[in-house]
């Protein structure tokens, strides 16, 4: 399932911000408008990829906020467990320090919605129902614009961590897009050439590079 080209599927729920509040009805929305959103799913607290990866968002956070990007992270473990696990060191396995909010999928109706989810529940031949898989999310990654489209996404299994630098490279690849009019070819980034989007503009640029 892709959600690219479509309205980002809105959703209301309890997460823990600045590292240490708790709070009810978290929502997208708040930032439409005003900001783009990195919203990113990761399998579990108390982990051993997933921590990297949310200090690895920490580390680069003022560079999101300044190209006016917000980061916003999401697991299918409770509020009350992102609360134990902000409140535990680095050197411990734990993401104090992190000050972006994580949400809590507890309903697992976020990470449906977002195609990341880890299985589905079924009813078995004695009509109970029962889970096909671990029921925890996929490491998804969504960058969505300003009007709550969503413009990039990627998936990854569990063990394998995301590239921070690479979100940050699409971001910068939306900004321009939207501000320059121009396209951005591969490998592009922030401060190389990018080409106009017409049969001239892609010959100038395969003759310069």
């Amino acid at each position: 399932m892709t959600l690219v080209g479509k309205k980002a599927p809105h959703f209301s729920a309890g997460a823990v911000v600045n590292g240490e509040d708790i709070v009810e009805n978290f929502s997208l929305q708040q930032f439409e408008g005003k900001n783009y959103v990195i919203f990113f799913f990761y399998p579990k607290d108390f982990t051993f990829v997933c921590p990297t990866e949310l200090h690895a968002f920490q580390a680069k956070l003022q560079e999101f906020k300044s190209r006016g990007c917000e980061i916003v992270a999401c697991s299918t473990d409770t509020e009350e467990s992102h609360w134990s696990w902000l409140q535990q060191s680095k050197d411990n396995g734990g993401i104090q320090g992190v000050t972006y909010p994580v949400v809590a999928d507890t309903s697992k109706t976020i990470s449906t919605n977002y195609g990341v989810l880890a299985g589905e529940y079924e009813y078995n031949e004695q009509g109970h129902l029962v889970a096909n898989g671990p029921m925890i999310a996929y490491r998804g990654l969504f960058l969505i614009d300003k009007a709550g489209m969503v413009q990039h996404q990627v998936i990854n299994n569990f063990p394998l961590g995301r590239n921070v630098d690479e979100a940050l490279r699409v971001l910068d690849a939306l900004i321009h897009v939207e501000t320059k009019g121009e396209v951005c070819p591969a490998n592009w980034e922030k401060g190389k050439e990018a080409m106009k989007a017409d049969h001239k503009g892609v010959s100038e640029y395969l003759a310069k590079n």
